[in-house]
């Protein structure tokens, strides 16, 4: 275990992973580039250490050295002790969790690795806002979903604002990205599932009268919040299926479909 030591200047460089954090394009392409993310608040960072991230540092407030003590003592990463201001003038917002850590990240898995043994699947396309991976993530953990596939353009589950909508739960549910779209598809297809594109397209069918709980491995297929699915995902889909709306709703958020459309087919499916 290393004392934390106290930092009062912010272009010290060893608080450099935690640097511009509001600057979401330069962060986007630092972050994967130097294999880091950001990790926010005790819970996030104990679920990422938790579920194997290796911890690079930490950047806390004095007022939470104590009530992360066991954290500290559990990995040889330095720990930086510093104050609200200079938090603020270093990552460019205003940490009211008090507690950061810069995590290193681990390989991807390939799509065949987390679709084996996998009966319900979640694949998004173009989700390219990170609060809606976060929230897809979230509702993933919960409601008994597998694992989730990305498409190429979708965004980073481990940015920091999608780790912080999902509680973490990024680390709790397996995820590859297809490098091949609309293509990637048929891997999902020959490893037995049926993809069911959700969109309200004419002719796409209420998802309760699929019955997915009869069938034996599910993907259910996402698009991003306005634009939906392309029209290639949805041909390269076995079938369209849609929540059904009332009131003149034509749609729900990306998120709130994921979660309906996650109980649906994880409710009442064959046990294990």
């Amino acid at each position: 275990m290393a004392e934390p030591i106290t930092v009062d200047d912010p272009a010290d460089p060893r608080l450099h992973d935690y640097t511009g954090l509001t600057d979401v394009e330069l962060r986007r392409r630092r972050e994967p580039a130097e294999g880091l993310f950001i990790a926010e608040g005790e819970k996030v960072i104990r679920r990422a250490g938790q579920a194997g991230y290796p911890m690079r540092s930490m950047l806390l407030s004095a007022k939470w050295a104590g009530p992360m003590r066991d954290v500290i003592e559990a990995s040889p990463a330095p720990v930086y002790l510093v104050d609200p201001q200079l938090a603020e003038h270093v990552t460019g917002y205003h940490v009211h969790r008090g507690a950061l850590a810069s995590m290193g990240r681990k390989p991807l898995p390939a799509p065949a690795e987390v679709l084996s043994g996998a009966r319900r699947v979640a694949v998004m396309e173009a989700v390219n806002d990170h609060t809606n991976i976060g929230a897809i993530f979230r509702s993933a953990a919960a409601l008994g979903m597998d694992a989730v596939l990305l498409s190429p353009d979708c965004a980073d589950p481990l940015y920091r604002r999608s780790v912080k909508v999902s509680m973490g739960a990024v680390f709790s549910v397996p995820y590859a990205r297809l490098t091949d779209w609309p293509h990637g598809l048929a891997t999902v297809r020959e490893a037995g599932f049926e993809v069911l594109a959700l969109t309200p397209a004419a002719g796409s069918v209420p998802l309760d009268e699929v019955a997915a709980h009869r069938t034996d491995r599910v993907a259910l297929l996402l698009g991003a919040e306005g634009d939906g699915l392309t029209a290639r995902a949805i041909a390269a889909a076995d079938r369209p299926v849609r929540i059904p709306m009332a009131h003149g709703i034509d749609s729900l958020n990306v998120g709130a479909a994921a979660a309906v459309a996650f109980y649906a087919v994880t409710t009442g499916r064959p046990p294990a």
